[in-house]
């Protein structure tokens, strides 16, 4: 099952990736007191590429700005923030215009919260109010069922419905919408193992249909368990691009310093804490985002960012890698 998601994966990636990102950079202005205005980096050097067919996760600690990444591609982020960089889908440039035209349609959104839906309005006409063409609620009944929903939960109110069955009318919603990318932003957090599972599930099924997914975490399991590939985020940057692959053993075969300690943090490895936290928000750094906290830092690492480069069927931003 795996190699032939992995052949349908190949036959996609010979045309132009679904949806790419090149150097995205998110800067916040805000004032101080005498009114001076203040630039705040986000995100900065942020790369991503996504296949049809294909889930990307993104990984990294809260506040790494991987919210803001999903916010940003839809473009629903506030008037005092600026973006550098490209985005393409289907190879055309992601303008405000195309965001606005795209957003529910094309792009859509499965929300951390299931406080996304409308308290007002029941499950199933939440569901069919994205479906085009006729008999909207038989299709929405045949989702329902694909998900596992009975047909009864069309008639309940968000509040009637379990958190679990709550997020399987998102997952419906997006099925429904015939969007072509998926941002499923922290969907598992707060779910009972059952739940968490079958979430997951049901976004994997999203992609079997073609969709590509980028899935949002700070559970590398989770990550592991749904993603084709991992992108590993901090402190707004892509350190590396890893292949689900390299996460074994010690992590020899993962590239960056950072993802290594991630992955050896876990309970199941060496569960070895990585000391302190990230740069806040805003913090300009002249080096490596990771050079405070890294082993392997040297003199050149404070004093200059790595650029990306392609290392072992991956990426990474690493001096030493």
């Amino acid at each position: 099952m795996i190699s032939k998601k992995r052949s349908m994966i190949g036959e996609a990636r010979k045309g132009p990736p679904l949806f790419e990102v090149k150097q995205l950079s998110l800067v916040f202005r805000q004032y101080q007191k005498g009114w001076q205005e203040s630039r705040i980096q986000a995100i900065s050097k942020f790369d991503l590429t996504i296949h049809k067919r294909e889930i990307v996760a993104i990984v990294g600690a809260s506040g790494s700005g991987k919210s803001l990444l999903a916010n940003a591609v839809l473009g629903i982020l506030p008037e005092n923030a600026e973006t550098g960089g490209v985005i393409l889908y289907e190879g055309e440039a992601l303008t405000p215009k195309r965001q606005e035209d795209l957003r529910g349609k094309e792009i859509a959104l499965i929300p951390q919260s299931t406080n996304a839906l409308d308290p007002l309005m029941k499950a199933g006409k939440q569901v069919q109010t994205v479906i085009k063409g006729k008999n909207k609620k038989k299709i929405q009944q045949e989702l329902f069922r694909r998900v596992g929903l009975a047909s009864e939960a069309g008639d309940q109110y968000p509040f009637e419905l379990s958190g679990g069955m709550a997020r399987r009318v998102l997952v419906t919603i997006a099925m429904a919408s015939h969007a072509k990318l998926i941002i499923a932003d922290e969907p598992t957090p707060g779910l009972d193992e059952h739940a968490r599972d079958e979430t997951i599930r049901y976004i994997k099924q999203l992609a079997n249909e073609g969709k590509g997914v980028m899935f949002i975490t700070h559970d590398i399991m989770a990550a592991l368990e749904i993603a084709d590939k991992i992108a590993v985020f901090y402190a707004g940057q892509t350190v590396e691009i890893a292949n689900i692959e390299d996460f074994a053993g010690k992590g020899e075969r993962l590239r960056h310093p950072y993802t290594k300690a991630l992955w050896n943090s876990l309970p199941q490895n060496e569960f070895k804490p990585l000391p302190g936290s990230q740069p806040a928000t805003g913090t300009t750094l002249d080096g490596c985002v990771f050079a405070s906290k890294c082993p392997l830092a040297t003199t050149i690492c404070k004093q200059k960012q790595p650029q990306d480069r392609s290392l072992n069927h991956g990426m990474v931003r690493c001096f030493h890698a």
